[in-house]
């Protein structure tokens, strides 16, 4: 992997992790663009830049990730973290064909985008304002939502969990900040675990000269995750999720077109 596609691929993961756009489907479909081959070490990158994006979010709330007089809010993510937990264990091979499936994740890309083109509307009474209003039941069945996202690679866990917190009368603002706050232990978790299994049967990829490589994906995919959280609240709060629904379907429709014409 050179430099350009480590900065490539960085920028993508920081843009698109925290997004409804499915990071997953961003970086499977951006590879091949790029003759970026899979090897253990783009795996191990893909590991280490989505680390470093998730970091953001521990940074930019951090006093509510150090706020350790709300133990609540701490058990409601472990609660919300047992259904992606246990179908990640269980469907461990079924999700890696499905991630090696360029068309099923683009076509998991349209579907999303249609549902996103009407979530503003299927959910519109939105009460929810806090956090602590959240009880470990909604917490719950948010996670069962998230769990879609293992289940379906390219629906996109953030979509996967605003979607559900809309469903528990989250408001679009709420929705998405506990998807953020739900993003940091499940994807830790499984992030340290893709990390293992990689270098476990490949510790050669943890050599000096793909460490400079592994050190500036991890520094951009880190600030542009920051500054992308940003504009994502920002932008949901005001006008909700049509925009990345179009996004979506269009970008899945584009790539089937391609996979098609290269096979022509």
């Amino acid at each position: 992997m050179s430099y350009l596609q480590a900065l490539i691929i960085a920028i993508i993961e920081g843009i698109t992790e925290f997004l409804p756009i499915s990071s997953t489907a961003h970086m499977k479909l951006a590879n091949p663009l790029l003759h970026i081959t899979e090897s253990p070490f783009t795996n191990l990158f893909e590991v280490v830049i989505q680390l470093a994006a998730i970091f953001s979010v521990v940074i930019i709330y951090w006093k509510k990730f150090i706020d350790f007089k709300n133990i609540a809010f701490y058990f409601k993510l472990i609660v919300a973290m047992i259904p992606a937990i246990i179908l990640g264990v269980l469907l461990k091979k079924y999700i890696d064909s499905a991630l090696s499936n360029l068309t099923f994740i683009s076509c998991v890309m349209i579907v999303g985008g249609v549902i996103l083109l009407f979530i503003d509307k299927i959910f519109n009474r939105l009460t929810i304002i806090e956090e602590e209003k959240i009880s470990y039941s909604k917490a719950f069945i948010i996670g069962c939502f998230q769990s879609l996202s293992i289940i379906f690679p390219g629906l996109s866990r953030s979509a996967a969990t605003i979607i559900g917190g809309m469903s528990q009368k989250l408001t679009r603002k709420l929705a998405a900040e506990f998807s953020f706050f739900l993003a940091v232990p499940t994807m830790f978790a499984a992030s340290i675990k893709s990390f293992w299994d990689v270098y476990k049967e490949n510790p050669e990829v943890i050599a000096k000269d793909n460490m400079s490589i592994l050190a500036v994906g991890g520094v951009i995919s880190f600030f542009v995750a920051l500054l992308a959280i940003k504009f994502f609240i920002s932008y949901v709060t005001k006008n909700g999720f049509r925009l990345f629904g179009w996004y979506r379907i269009i970008l899945g429709i584009s790539f089937l077109i391609y996979m098609y014409s290269s096979v022509k």
